[in-house]
């Protein structure tokens, strides 16, 4: 999927040295850069400690290269919520296509900022639920997810904890685009 986005999007690389910078710019290339070095950090940090990938290399066991996979992973996810942030108008643009609703109406803008609203504060006790905070500070942590119970709320804790980053950055932008 990761070079299927960037297949995809590989005009934006091309562009990097064309025009000026403004502050949205600027925070793309910033973050877009992070991304593609954390995730290929993660790459790399996958193979190395996969049980599978290099079995019949005789690789010593790293904790420490598992921490630092770990605590690159958590970081790449709030990244991945920026750049939703940063992108919200194309999604939710490709999204309205795809379902062929009706161009924007009042009543579904507001009813998705509540819910958007609702999300972002259950966000908070998603970051309590994965301790999170301890694992984007590199602070030990125990807590690992326990497999035998539903995945689902697994995948709500982290779609909560994507907002966090992506709301703010969306308005942060749409505040950026009203000031000039």
């Amino acid at each position: 999927l990761l070079a299927w986005h960037i297949g995809v999007n590989r005009r934006w690389f091309t562009g990097l040295l064309r025009g000026g910078y403004d502050a949205r710019r600027l925070l793309s290339v910033v973050l877009h850069l992070g991304l593609i070095v954390g995730m290929g950090l993660l790459l790399v940090a996958s193979v190395a400690i996969s049980d599978s990938l290099l079995a019949a290399l005789p690789l010593p066991e790293s904790f420490a290269l598992r921490q630092v996979h770990l605590f690159t992973a958590y970081w790449v996810m709030i990244a991945v919520g920026a750049h939703l942030g940063l992108h919200w108008t194309r999604v939710m643009a490709t999204t309205r296509g795809m379902l062929r609703l009706t161009p924007p109406n009042t009543l579904r803008t507001w009813t998705l900022r509540a819910v958007a609203a609702a999300v972002f504060l259950l966000a908070f006790d998603s970051v309590a639920t994965l301790d999170l905070r301890s694992k984007l500070t590199f602070r030990p942590s125990l807590s690992f997810w326990d497999f035998s119970t539903s995945v689902a709320p697994f995948f709500w804790h982290w779609a909560a904890v994507l907002s966090l980053p992506a709301i703010p950055v969306h308005y942060g932008v749409r505040l950026l685009r009203a000031r000039r």
